[in-house]
């Protein structure tokens, strides 16, 4: 004979912790930024969450199907994030630009979490809503859907590549990351013109740049390149 199936509302646990809180999903993603905040991706356990929930860690399974389903939650409440304040003024270039650099933005303020999260899809309600949103505003400002299909594919692997790239940075040990960013000033600023003419005449700006994201100049150029092909397209409608 078959199990009965519990609903999931009914599987969640209604009882405080033992220090009196009442668990969720929302308060146990939250908690879980905070460990890989404190401890980095290898140290988000299923017991260590408990601790830190002050539950025990099978409890964590009545709202999650196990740690993978959790880290797609992760990767789905950053987004959720940068969704939260986000508003469309109609006009479209302007509209993907600011989404993609909140989503960027939410992304490196949690950087243990967006090297988890950042290459992952979730299909949760966030995600969804984000990318809704995004083949929306190229519809609605004319693209064909082919053309909305590819630029939208573009613009959001470059947004979470940049993402990850970023955040693998940040990740990094403070000693580490501060070897990176000088070597810009001593191995690349150092090199001679007779050997490394180009290097040479832009050292003194890539000791500057280099310490930046390309993420907006990246989205830009793609935004650009999008905004000309929409002008020549034939099949484009214009609202």
């Amino acid at each position: 004979m078959p199990k009965r199936v519990v609903p999931e509302e009914k599987r969640r646990r209604r009882r405080p912790t033992r220090s009196g809180t009442v668990l969720s999903e929302r308060l146990i993603v939250d908690t879980a930024l905070r460990v890989l905040r404190e401890h980095g991706s290898a140290g988000l356990t299923a017991r260590r969450l408990g601790l830190a929930l002050d539950a025990d860690p099978s409890t964590l399974y009545r709202y999650f199907r196990g740690m993978d389903d959790l880290t797609l939650a992760i990767g789905d409440a950053l987004i959720g994030q940068a969704l939260d304040g986000w508003g469309r003024t109609g006009e479209w270039r302007a509209d993907l630009l600011a989404l993609g650099l909140r989503i960027h933005a939410a992304y490196v303020a949690h950087p243990q979490a967006a090297v988890l999260t950042a290459s992952r899809v979730s299909g949760r309600a966030n995600e969804l809503a984000a990318d809704e949103a995004v083949l929306d505003v190229l519809r609605t400002a004319g693209f064909p859907l082919p053309e909305a299909v590819r630029v939208y594919h573009a613009f959001i692997d470059t947004t979470l590549a940049f993402a990850a790239l970023d955040a693998a940075s940040l990740a990094l040990p403070s000693a580490s990351l501060r070897a990176d960013e000088e070597m810009w000033r001593s191995t690349y600023a150092r090199l001679p013109a007779a050997t490394h003419p180009r290097i040479a005449e832009a050292a003194p700006l890539l000791a500057t740049r280099m310490l930046t994201s390309a993420c907006p100049t990246a989205l830009e150029m793609l935004l650009d390149s999008a905004a000309a092909r929409l002008d020549d397209s034939p099949g484009a409608s214009r609202p």
